[in-house]
């Protein structure tokens, strides 16, 4: 384990493994396969990247969204790992000159979209290759129980039985009840995989449940309460983003909107003006936010219930991936659940699975929405709720949530900012955490932004905002000492370390 070490601070500039990644990177290295379930925010990535870079052979990711791979191959490229991904957003001549490369041996990690496992080409690729290790990400696309069963996930099963040798095979997901991960292990024919799981608990998120009489109002005063604050609004049809975004600028707030509906121009704009933080605030359908490594989302609204627990909590989970306090608040209605049941059945009318399986999908959709709408209704901590679904003990009330804190919907509007900034400075005190220069972090900002914009690349793709808080408290002075800045990687050293110990030294001397 101490080659993974080494590479981790040398290649992703971190000192040690989160909880859970070294269990699954020591297995992935001894030959085992893995299941493991990881919330969003827990480095699943460096679970799979780290055993790619050590063993012989190249790491193909399966994975279900063309924004997830790209994201995640220039994230490695940025790291000085050789990295490429094959789905539908490549030309003709493109997808045979990323094969022609692979065939040389030039990826250290492929990303495919699972639908193209059984292309001709790729198969014969993969029969001339080494393959060292198969990804399955978003493992729970597979079962017929969770919330986004891909049919395309049955063929990984076939694909990795016909590769000889096989190889060692690891599955990640952020959200599986108990008969998921049964299912993940059966469908994808893991052989005594490692389990790991680390725990579905985000003890940085508070969630609340508004049951507004005016929606709308009540998101205007949401937001006003978190203005300047990086977010996403979730709705549940594109009709709804667009009245939502509309309303949103009509306020005076920075707002985009972003659904499956609107052009590939138009909705790239959309989401890189937000990962970029040229606006505040996204309004999206569910179709945004899987494999955006944004980091400082400071919360997540439901603007409508979504139809399950698994969505509302991989949503909502999209908040305080840097650590830092977020809020998760769900407006509810109860159109909602009407609206929910009109979007079950016509998934179902649209589906191309035969009857049987569409049938069996829908009850199953069906039960999961009772689950969401006992949450959105109930009494009761709502984080124990959610943990509970996931088949995790909870204590009665985490202190945490506007049950907890005895909040109704006025109140939470009231006191409830109030009882939470009360909680956060106790808890900063307690963690006796380095204050950070506000000036400083604001210029290593810019200078991110400005270096992110002449790449063409989102601005956490250069540093996240946890390497620059961490860069602001330390304030190194030179090359070695950069690399003791969590995140800092050599090759990150070698692209960007001039540009911002320069910074770094020109703040020095004005102060």
């Amino acid at each position: 384990m101490e080659a993974a070490r080494e590479k981790l601070r040398e290649v992703f500039g971190y000192a040690d493994f989160r909880p859970g990644q070294g269990q699954a990177i020591e297995a992935i290295l001894r030959g085992r396969d893995v299941l493991a379930v990881m919330p969003t925010g827990a480095g699943k990535s460096i679970c799979y990247q780290i055993p790619a870079l050590l063993l012989d052979g190249v790491t193909l990711v399966i994975s279900p969204l063309i924004s997830l791979m790209r994201d995640q191959v220039s994230a490695l490229t940025q790291s000085g790992v050789h990295a490429a991904y094959l789905n539908s957003s490549l030309t003709a001549r493109q997808h045979e000159l990323a094969l022609a490369r692979a065939r040389r041996g030039e990826y250290r990690v492929i990303y495919v979209a699972p639908e193209r496992l059984t292309a001709e080409s790729f198969l014969s690729f993969t029969r001339g290759a080494r393959i060292a290790q198969v990804v399955v990400d978003e493992a729970h696309c597979v079962s017929q129980w969770g919330q986004d069963f891909r049919p395309g996930y049955l063929n990984i099963a076939p694909f990795i039985a016909s590769l000889s040798p096989r190889p060692r095979v690891s599955a990640f997901t952020a959200t599986a009840t108990q008969a998921v991960r049964r299912d993940i292990k059966d469908l994808l024919s893991l052989r005594d995989p490692c389990e790991v799981h680390t725990g579905f608990d985000r003890p940085n998120l508070y969630f609340e449940v508004r049951r507004p009489q005016d929606r709308d109002a009540e998101l205007l005063r949401f937001l006003g309460e978190h203005r300047g604050q990086s977010g996403i609004v979730y709705c549940g049809t594109r009709k709804g983003v667009e009245q939502v975004a509309r309303l949103l600028s009509e306020n005076g707030f920075s707002a985009a909107g972003y659904h499956a509906g609107m052009d590939d121009a138009r909705r790239a704009q959309a989401q890189e003006d937000f990962v970029s933080d040229r606006v505040d605030v996204i309004v999206a359908t569910n179709a945004f936010g899987m494999g955006i490594d944004k980091s400082n989302v400071s919360f997540v609204v439901h603007y409508q219930m979504p139809k399950d627990l698994e969505s509302y909590y991989q949503e909502a989970g999209r908040a305080g991936r840097d650590g830092e306090d977020a809020t998760c608040c769900l407006l509810y209605k109860p159109a909602d659940v009407r609206l929910n049941r009109f979007l079950i059945d016509h998934a179902r009318e649209e589906s191309a699975m035969d009857e049987e399986t569409r049938e069996r999908v829908a009850e199953n959709a069906k039960a999961r929405l009772r689950e969401m709408t006992f949450y959105a209704t109930g009494a009761g901590c709502l984080r124990a709720r959610i943990l509970r679904y996931f088949g995790e003990e909870a204590q009665e009330r985490c202190g945490n949530c506007s049950y907890c804190l005895g909040l109704s919907d006025a109140k939470a509007r009231d006191a409830g900012p109030r009882v939470r900034e009360r909680r956060r400075r106790a808890a900063r005190e307690t963690a006796a955490r380095p204050a950070v220069n506000a000036r400083l972090f604001a210029r290593l900002s810019l200078l991110r932004k400005r270096i992110a914009q002449a790449q063409r690349v989102p601005p956490f793709i250069i540093f996240t905002n946890a390497t620059l808080r961490d860069m602001a408290i330390k304030r190194p002075q030179n090359a070695r000492e950069m690399l003791r800045v969590e995140g800092v990687g050599r090759s990150k050293l070698e692209r960007y370390g001039d540009a911002f110990l320069r910074e770094l030294a020109r703040f020095e001397d004005e102060e």
